[in-house]
């Protein structure tokens, strides 16, 4: 196979979620459908002692949620698949946030008795920003939940996106029938008693006699007015609005029983994207370019604690990566070559020769990533879009060991440069606060530092509203509010200007006396 074919035939996506709402279970069962497992694990149940297979860490295990992103590739009818499992728990939203900016699209999983969530909408807000296609999978219909066209009201609302639905619920909870493909214009038929991967049925015609015989008059009835309206409120699937991030495909289903997940993935290997062009501060990469180009998205420390291991996550943007081949590491400006690339399936790893495009790699670290580097065949480029939010927690970093100083600074500068959390020096009195998205981050940070470093650190509180990046236009204005708010004046880690309201009201005034500034929200601008 070629190599523009293999770009083609590659589909790399996250799937992102509010917790519990069904998203590594949908996981699971994908990598059923890829054949790549034979049994899928149960993510809650303690009497089945397998895990899922993207929970691979022991936090993970035994909480049963997901906190750190799990990689796993799969072919399904000739398509190479990429999933990046994504932890829900807004505890560590961060990864999620930066794990976006390697995927080509996303398939956002809903739980339809809750409705769309905060998490929901703040991964949203992210897949807007840069302009990810995005696919809906209403989730659990298997229990009682909301009607179906006041949930595709609620997305269109609260994500700000329109809406195609290509799948429709029979009814839902103990009253739920199957699902009717629009997309294939098919019937799929439930049963509570078969968790199985089932074929759908061919209704020639949905308004014949055949439709009633298998759902019952009242429930095909439903479906034909449904269907109706459908018609005349949402338009067809148009493959370029999708693409360009106007209008998300709605699927209807339930992971837990494998149902209505199959029409997704076909319709998915379908309609979504290939690997995309890549923005740099320089130029856009194509994928299909000749020379090998990509950059590191994530770091994980530790992925086996026998070796204590960092592995760096390599997103291929362009050219072939190949095993033992000098390349240009753009952050360090020096050559480095790497002998045990891997593949994932989530923590297992198999050593590889090539990859494509699309692909993930991963790469063992010694301290020579962080998030947001660059590798090349030469060509200095550095790729844009990878964000850091305002933090909403904030603490003092102390040092509770004065002998262990040198271990703790590296421990911090380590763990910032993974992107665990955001450290910021006050200017006023040289204290490191620490900034984080989560309460659970400074139990992780805590513990990280005492066994990885053998530093122990302890927390001061500090009592903060927001940070916010400033930019200005005129440079005597900003020496100005420097000299005001002074002591609310900190430096990031790569030294830019940061404000660390104490309250909304602090700095709804400052935005208001300032016009002159912009105050930023995410550390990309």
């Amino acid at each position: 196979m070629g190599f523009k074919e293999e770009i083609a035939r590659r589909r790399t996506f996250g799937i992102v979620s509010h917790p519990d709402a069904g998203k590594t279970t949908l996981t699971e069962k994908l990598l059923l459908f890829g054949g790549a497992i034979h049994v899928a694990g149960a993510v809650k149940s303690n009497k089945i002692k397998k895990t899922a297979t993207s929970d691979f860490m022991e936090i993970e295990r035994q909480r049963g949620i997901s906190v750190a992103t799990s990689v796993m590739g799969f072919e399904y009818e000739g398509v190479k698949i990429n999933i990046l499992d994504t932890p829900g728990h807004q505890d560590f939203a961060e990864d999620t946030f930066r794990v976006l900016t390697a995927c080509d699209s996303v398939i956002i999983v809903i739980d339809s008795a809750k409705g769309v969530e905060a998490q929901t909408r703040r991964l949203m807000e992210v897949c807007r920003m840069r302009r990810t296609p995005v696919i809906v999978f209403m989730n659990k219909l298997d229990r009682p939940g909301m009607d179906a066209f006041d949930l595709l009201d609620e997305v269109e609302r609260e994500l700000k996106i329109g809406v195609t639905p290509l799948s429709w619920p029979i009814g839902n909870g103990d009253q739920f029938k199957g699902i009717y493909n629009i997309h294939r214009e098919n019937l799929q038929l439930y049963s509570a008693s078969i968790q199985t991967i089932t074929e759908g049925v061919e209704i020639g015609d949905i308004a014949g006699r055949e439709l009633d015989e298998r759902v019952g008059e009242r429930a095909a009835g439903k479906l034909r007015e449904d269907l109706e309206l459908i018609r005349e409120v949402y338009p067809g699937l148009e493959r370029e609005e999708y693409l360009a991030g106007r209008v998300a495909p709605v699927f209807f289903g339930s992971a837990l029983n494998n149902f209505g997940i199959r029409e997704m993935l076909d319709c998915f290997v379908e309609i979504a994207p290939s690997p995309l062009p890549r923005e740099t501060e320089e130029r856009m990469v194509y994928p299909d370019e000749e020379k090998f180009t990509g950059f590191v998205f994530k770091i994980h420390a530790n992925m086996d604690p026998n070796h204590r291991d960092r592995i760096a996550f390599v997103k291929v943007c362009s050219g072939r990566f190949l095993r033992n081949t000098n390349y240009y590491h753009v952050g360090l400006g020096k050559t480095l070559k790497f002998s045990t690339p891997t593949a994932f399936m989530a923590s297992k790893k198999s050593i590889i020769d090539e990859a494509y495009p699309g692909d993930i790699v991963g790469l063992h670290d010694t301290g020579n990533f962080k998030i947001g580097d660059t590798l090349t065949e030469g060509e200095k480029l550095h790729f844009k879009g990878i964000p850091s939010f305002s933090p909403e927690l904030f603490k003092y970093i102390e040092n509770a060991d004065p002998m262990k100083s040198k271990q703790l600074a590296k421990g911090i500068d380590q763990l910032m440069d993974e992107g665990v959390a955001q450290l910021f020096v006050n200017q006023f009195n040289g204290r490191k606060i620490i900034g984080t998205v989560g309460a659970l981050q400074f139990e992780v940070i805590e513990y990280r530092l005492l066994h990885e470093y053998g530093a122990a650190c302890r927390w001061e509180p500090i009592n903060l509203y927001k940070a916010c990046w400033i930019e200005a236009q005129d440079a005597a204005e900003l020496e100005d509010f420097k000299l005001h708010k002074a002591q609310y004046m900190a430096k990031d880690k790569w030294g830019r200007d940061v404000f660390l309201a104490e309250s909304q009201y602090m700095l709804q005034m400052a935005q208001g006396n300032y016009k002159g500034l912009t105050f930023h929200f995410t550390s990309e601008f």
